[in-house]
């Protein structure tokens, strides 16, 4: 559905994008992952045409976006960066207007607006003025005019991005209803809970280069170590920290205060089973033993470091 070939973009002596390419399979939901600055929103911007690639081409559909904007985009539904409505139109009135500009017929709209009202749970809201909605709100009902034309492929700019707690697991909750009804998704973010959360693949980028791609259970499975906080019933006595650096999986040894300590050990079953009957074997009653990172996490700070 979605074809990145060698996508390239310099601004001046800057390279935002270094020879992308990745492909994005129907009906998959995937996270474009990066920090800021990584690149992703310039590649959405080249992928949506609002920017021309200094070399390489977007596919959507097979159809070339570049060549045929018209065309590739017809089966596309795009929300970037933060949406802005008339404030004194109504979410009816707002989804008629756009659906207007998009070359819908009228019954057609009133069709779709109570359709993509209702899959963004917003029909409490339909007659009501945009201007009193909050962010939250107004990121659903960006998403509701983006499927207005019945788009088989979303790109979403990080859709959370300056939304409180609310709003966030609102529009995920959305994400994940999309997901379900099969659209195409391409997601660009960078919180990592929130790809980990509602994506089937991630793509890591940096410095316009792809770091990784995979689905989220694959690159879990690329993390060597791991980072365990360990919680003990009482004080912590030196004699152990030396007993758990001794280990031959372990690579570091962090204590936070008395009780707790957090060791970077490697990713194994039995590495676990003696980091643990080390301290027990000690007696010093263990309270609390998990890992602390998410594997997408672990991997995503790997490369990122590594990519510098």
């Amino acid at each position: 559905m979605i074809e990145l070939q060698n996508l390239t973009k310099t601004f001046g002596s800057l390279r935002a994008v270094d020879n992308l390419s990745l492909s994005v399979p129907k009906g998959q939901t995937v996270g474009f992952l990066g920090p800021n600055g990584a690149g992703k929103t310039t590649t959405i911007r080249i992928m949506t045409n609002s920017i021309s690639a200094t070399s390489g081409s977007v596919l959507l559909n097979g159809i070339d976006v570049r060549a045929n904007p018209k065309q590739a985009l017809g089966s596309v539904g795009i929300v970037v960066e933060t949406p802005e409505f008339y404030s004194y139109l109504t979410s009816l009135e707002v989804l008629a207007y756009l659906g207007s500009l998009k070359g819908l017929q009228p019954n057609e709209i009133k069709r779709r607006s109570q359709e993509v009202l209702h899959l963004v749970k917003m029909d409490e809201w339909k007659d009501t003025r945009v201007g009193g909605f909050s962010k939250g709100m107004k990121q659903r009902l960006a998403i509701a005019q983006a499927m207005l034309h019945e788009p088989e492929i979303l790109i979403l700019d990080e859709p959370t991005t300056g939304l409180d707690p609310r709003g966030m697991v609102e529009v995920r909750e959305v994400i994940r209803r999309l997901k379900r009804e099969g659209y195409t998704i391409f997601m660009s973010s960078h919180l990592l809970p929130e790809v980990q959360e509602v994506c089937d693949s991630a793509a890591l980028v940096n410095h316009g280069k792809l770091l990784a791609y995979d689905s989220i259970d694959n690159l879990g499975k690329m993390v060597k170590n791991t980072r365990i906080e360990v919680m003990t019933f009482s004080d912590i006595p030196p004699s152990i920290l030396d007993r758990i650096k001794e280990l031959p999986q372990v690579r570091s040894v962090d204590l936070v205060n008395a009780r707790s300590v957090i060791v970077t050990i490697e990713d194994s079953p039995s590495a676990r089973a003696d980091l643990l009957g080390s301290i027990q074997n000690a007696g010093t009653p263990v309270t609390g033993f998990q890992p602390i990172d998410l594997p997408l996490e672990t991997i995503y700070m790997d490369l990122v470091k590594e990519s510098r």
